[in-house]
């Protein structure tokens, strides 16, 4: 049975109306993963990315953008990966001390580094985006869908032009199993 949240590529984008600006292709009646199938096909990988990634569960998302960037980067210099060891050790074990690591990993992270967004993906995660005492705001669902989105774009950035279409779309295809099998 499929997991996806989701009963439409439309009932997505009216849950993160970001994918309006994100996505070039209009949401149909189709299924998401026939949507995400589709952009792919179309070679729209750069939003099947964003797709993808807001498709997914926060923890799956996470996991999923993870992968990604490793499969991506090939060999990841260790000196760069406290931000995706953070993040995979949260998908491992998602309770609020790990989520906290990888928050702070992420803001003291290289803007310009596909670990930084993985850290600020796990981090975002849930808590609280603003912790007033009497109104505290809680960290927004599209947060942790758009750092795993620019996790893989910045990776895919750095990957071998040749080899970047292929990656992506192994990737995307990793994404909908994912969003259809779970973890």
């Amino acid at each position: 049975m499929s997991r996806v949240r989701f009963a439409t590529a439309k009932d997505l984008f009216e849950a993160f109306p970001e994918l309006f600006k994100a996505i070039q292709a209009p949401p149909t009646e189709e299924s998401p993963i026939n949507f995400l199938n589709g952009l792919a096909a179309k070679g729209l990988l750069d939003d099947a990315v964003a797709a993808c990634a807001f498709l997914l569960p926060r923890r799956e998302a996470v996991w999923w953008s993870c992968a990604s960037v490793r499969r991506l980067s090939g060999n990841i210099d260790e000196n760069k990966a406290a931000g995706l060891k953070a993040a995979e050790a949260w998908v491992h074990e998602p309770d609020n001390d790990r989520r906290l690591a990888a928050l702070d990993i992420a803001t003291k992270g290289d803007p310009n580094d596909a670990s930084t967004y993985l850290a600020f993906a796990a981090g975002w995660s849930g808590g609280l985006l603003y912790a007033h005492p009497e109104n505290p705001v809680p960290m927004p669902a599209y947060m942790t869908p758009r750092a795993a989105r620019t996790a893989i774009t910045l990776a895919a950035h750095y990957a071998d032009a040749s080899e970047r279409r292929a990656l992506l779309r192994t990737c995307i295809e990793n994404g909908a199993e994912l969003a259809v099998n779970g973890l």
